[in-house]
């Protein structure tokens, strides 16, 4: 007799709007342009996403010096410097801007707080490509990383009236939330952004997965190692009730002795993982168990954005 299994499987999961834009970007440029069409970066950081391009024609390298002049190129989804689009015109490379338009937001906003005169704080990673191409909007004074409530603290500024906020697009909700109350504190006038910068799919994922914990043995979060989105999923679990939380990038990393004991399964998957992982998941666990599968709906989301002009042009 099959050993009992419940799936609790979260809702929204998987691909947000900016990745299936950019997926469907280097999709149209190949079939625009032909093979090869190069991206500088994974387009988003999922493997599995990247292998299904390359077989597609795509070839992904780390800098815009591996690109051919005779050939498209496409800036990942989480944006780039503004040094590399200009040494992209410098060459004359057709190239196609796959930047998720929330990250473009960021950028915006920091470059008018820069206008204005401010000196703009960044929460995020470093390190991290949205970073690194919102950092490279701006002057390289212009600009400070703040990754942590210690960071906030010990900042030190002669303009304490003269600050703006940005943050990255994938950060957790609450840890973010815990920067910007040191911020405040010590800095009253710093100025926000007009509409929260952490994007609608990662607070959306991050609720769904804290409206489960508590339910679950076992948390399991779909996502690449370097997706920041996922691994605060895994964190958000950890904290929120789950009795353990593990990041898989598929079937083949599950440890089958995590499921020792555990009745009750969370399931949910990072930003740039495609659904066919989730379900690989769920066919794994019907090998073993007999499960029961229950949709667990947070929210619904019918956001979808434009692709760029250049892909309709003759």
């Amino acid at each position: 007799m099959s050993i009992p299994l419940k799936i609790l499987l979260a809702a929204p999961r998987g691909f947000c709007a900016g990745v299936d834009r950019a997926i469907q970007i280097v999709e149209e440029a190949i079939e625009k342009w032909g093979a090869p069409v190069y991206v500088r970066h994974e387009i988003v950081h999922n493997q599995h996403v990247v292998s299904r391009l390359e077989t597609l024609g795509a070839v992904f390298v780390d800098e815009l010096d591996e690109c051919p002049d005779d050939r498209p190129v496409i800036f990942s989804a989480h944006g780039v410097p503004k040094s590399v689009p200009t040494a992209a015109a410098q060459r004359n490379l057709v190239y196609v801007d796959a930047t998720c338009p929330l990250v473009s937001k960021v950028h915006v906003e920091a470059e008018r707080q820069h206008q204005l005169g401010r000196h703009v704080l960044l929460i995020g990673h470093a390190g991290h490509p949205e970073v690194v191409g919102t950092m490279g909007q701006l002057p390289e004074t212009a600009m400070t990383l703040i990754e942590t409530v210690s960071d906030a603290e010990n900042f030190v500024t002669d303009q304490p009236d003269n600050l703006a906020l940005a943050t990255q697009t994938t950060l957790s909700v609450d840890d973010t939330a815990e920067i910007v109350a040191a911020i405040k504190t010590r800095f009253p006038g710093v100025q926000e952004p007009h509409k929260e910068d952490i994007c609608y799919a990662t607070t959306n994922r991050q609720a769904a997965v804290k409206e489960m914990a508590t339910d679950c043995d076992l948390f399991l979060v779909i996502g690449a190692e370097t997706s920041s989105n996922s691994k605060r999923l895994v964190e958000v679990a950890e904290r929120s009730g789950a009795r353990k939380a593990r990041l898989i990038a598929s079937t083949k990393d599950i440890d089958w002795t995590w499921f020792d004991g555990v009745r009750t399964l969370g399931l949910t998957a990072g930003a740039s993982a495609p659904e066919d992982l989730v379900q690989g998941v769920i066919a794994a666990c019907r090998a073993r168990y007999e499960i029961v599968l229950e949709d667990i709906t947070t929210a619904r989301e019918t956001v979808v954005f434009k692709l760029p002009r250049i892909l309709n042009q003759n």
